[in-house]
């Protein structure tokens, strides 16, 4: 959630510094600070530190002000945690010349914060992270060496972190570790770097090694060097980062987020290119081993948060009618904590799109532990943290997702779940080959068809006209696109600040119905399947009790427009597919609602892309 950035150079590092802050900025965050080893002045050879509450933009102004310099430096973005958003919470956190940035939390910091007290430590913010760094100087008490003092701290720590850490007594040198929150360190052609996500320093290097839980690294100007925290020298692979600048740039979109939506004909594209042009799904699409990995599995269980997590309702569908096999959809932040039973032939499939989502994580380490091995993460990040946890892959190709807010994230996600639904059917006898390429044939025409639901985007914006006054709406869908209303509902309360609820249709009259009124948009999902007379009861129900219908249907559906009955039609009825399609006008009409109520569409409040913390 928190962004981290780490510098040293041949020369000045604050701009690239201060770039890095600014790439990391859709992560999510409520202030920003740097503190670099001064090269000018007065402030040569001590640790300066400048902070500001708000965006990354304010802090630039400041340094810009102060006309830092410095070869070496650290900065940060923060979403507040432990204590207020507030400058004195702001990062770095500093300790008699010791610098640090922190994304994570640490469970035990406060017997850390008692027994330093106890030492005479005075502490001045209200964060864990600044125990970090009064034990970091405690260390170099008895041992004179920044980069053992670092191991030795953070063998104390409980929890999750990524830290980056400077001392003026050491300026040609920078440390950081990592253990369940993401970093990575950049190999430039002029020094050496970190971050929190590789997007951070496209502009100084593509050149990038993933660091390991239990890994503490040491940067030079020219050179790196790994240990465990034990102190055992380790070898990380260097990697070339497939982001490219231009991926991370706004173009002539207003939003990334409206970018995004309109990036999904091209994002599911190249993810089903990674299916060769042929009239079957192999096997080995998942990994090398999933013959190993599928063979004998007799049950799915889905682990999820948050918009991931409705892409696994949906798969439950597929995955049950398709493919035979009994499917249950966990929301990874309350599995981790049950006493389920666990059966070791369930597949596990882990969802997200960052693949650092810190309870999606934490659940599948906990599904192992109860000796479930048969594990498959669905990911647009290679090499992120829950891709090297399962024994399957599957990367989407979504390419970089900036807005908070996930759109292409959650389609390619459709598609790499219909993809396992083919794979799994054929494995069970469910699938002929004329079914299995009738399927690919669909697939293979979503993109057009998504493009077409795009076309939609003017009248959507009339819609949003309307609901930008309200303050509460309804969603409803049923079967396979109950789950389509439930993020159509999140996408509106994420961006637009309007609370919304998403029901199954058929749940009205069990209660929801007492709230509907004329002050009460009602938005459905209605495509024309088996579900629809059933669908038209429901909407009927609004009807009499004087609720406004905004309803996404088929175009041969057979619901006409009325008074307090606004109809819009989806080019085409995409059968099985339909929810891929049916959810790109619920994330045009949230987006659009937003824009009419003048909220920040990109970076809405209290949130975060990457939820690395609990």
């Amino acid at each position: 959630m928190c962004g981290i950035v780490v510098a040293i150079a041949t020369h000045n590092v604050v701009p690239a510094l201060i770039e890095g802050l600014s790439r990391l900025e859709y992560r999510g965050y409520d202030s920003a600070g740097l503190a670099v080893i001064g090269e000018q002045g007065d402030a040569a050879g001590m640790l300066v530190r400048l902070r500001a509450c708000g965006r990354v933009a304010e802090l630039a102004a400041r340094v810009e002000s102060s006309r830092l310099s410095a070869s070496l430096g650290i900065a940060h973005t923060r979403w507040a945690t432990h204590g207020a958003p507030s400058e004195r919470n702001a990062h770095p956190h500093l300790s008699e010349g010791v610098g640090v940035v922190h994304n994570g939390i640490i469970e035990n910091f406060e017997s850390i914060r008692a027994g330093l007290q106890a030492r005479g430590y005075a502490f001045v913010s209200d964060t864990d992270t600044e125990a970090i760094a009064h034990l970091i100087h405690h260390k170099l008490q008895t041992v004179p060496d920044l980069f053992e003092a670092v191991r030795l701290a953070v063998s104390e720590l409980k929890g999750a972190y990524a830290i980056g850490v400077i001392s003026d007594a050491v300026p040609d040198r920078a440390v950081v570790a990592r253990h369940g929150a993401p970093l990575l360190l950049g190999i430039g052609e002029d020094g050496m770097y970190a971050a929190s996500d590789a997007a951070a320093l496209l502009q100084v290097t593509r050149k990038v090694v993933y660091l390991e839980d239990g890994d503490v690294a040491e940067l030079a100007r020219e050179a790196h060097r790994v240990t465990r925290v034990s102190g055992e020298s380790v070898a990380r692979q260097v990697h070339l980062s497939g982001l490219s600048a231009n991926a991370m740039e706004l173009g002539s979109y207003r939003h990334f987020m409206q970018k995004e939506i309109f990036e999904q004909p091209q994002a599911i594209s190249n993810t089903l290119g990674l299916v060769p042009g042929s009239h079957s799904v192999p096997e080995g699409l998942f990994g090398a081993r999933a013959g190993e990995v599928f063979a004998g599995a007799r049950r799915v269980l889905i682990l999820a948060c948050g918009t991931s997590y409705h892409a696994g309702l949906v798969a439950r569908y597929w995955l049950e009618t398709v493919a035979g096999l009994p499917a249950s959809v966990e929301i990874a932040s309350e599995y981790r904590y049950r006493k389920p039973v666990a059966e070791p032939d369930t597949l596990v499939v882990a969802v997200s799109q960052s693949g650092e989502t810190a309870d999606t994580l934490a659940a599948l380490k906990y599904a192992h532990g109860l000796g479930m091995e048969r594990t498959l993460a669905i990911c647009n990040v290679p090499e992120s943290a829950i891709v090297r946890e399962a024994a399957l892959r599957f990367i989407t190709c979504a390419g970089p997702e900036i807005g908070v807010a996930s759109t292409k994230a959650f389609t390619t996600q459709l598609v790499a779940f219909a993809l396992l639904s083919l794979v799994l059917a054929k494995r069970n006898g469910r699938l002929s080959e004329a079914e299995e390429e009738k399927h690919l044939a669909a697939l293979r025409h979503l993109p057009v068809a998504v493009q077409k639901v795009l076309e939609l985007e003017p009248q959507i914006e009339g819609w949003a006209q309307r609901f930008a006054g309200k303050e509460h709406a309804l969603f409803l869908g049923r079967g396979q696109h109950w789950p389509i209303a439930m993020e159509g509902a999140l996408k509106l309360k994420e961006i637009s600040y309007i609370h919304a609820e998403a029901y199954a249709a058929g749940e009205l009259k069990h209660g929801p119905l007492a709230l509907v009124d004329e002050r009460m948009p009602v938005i459905a999902v209605s495509p024309a399947d088996d579900l629809l007379e059933k669908l038209k009861s429901n909407l009927q129900e609004v009807r009499a009790r004087g609720g406004e219908l905004y309803v996404f249907a088929d175009a041969d559906c057979g619901i006409g427009a009325s008074e307090g009955l606004h109809i819009m039609c989806l080019p085409e009825h995409y059968g099985m597919l339909s929810p891929v399609l049916h959810v790109v006008p619920l994330q045009l009409l949230a987006y659009h609602v937003a824009l009419v109520r003048g909220t920040d569409v990109d970076k809405p409040r209290n949130l975060a892309k990457s939820v690395t913390v609990e």
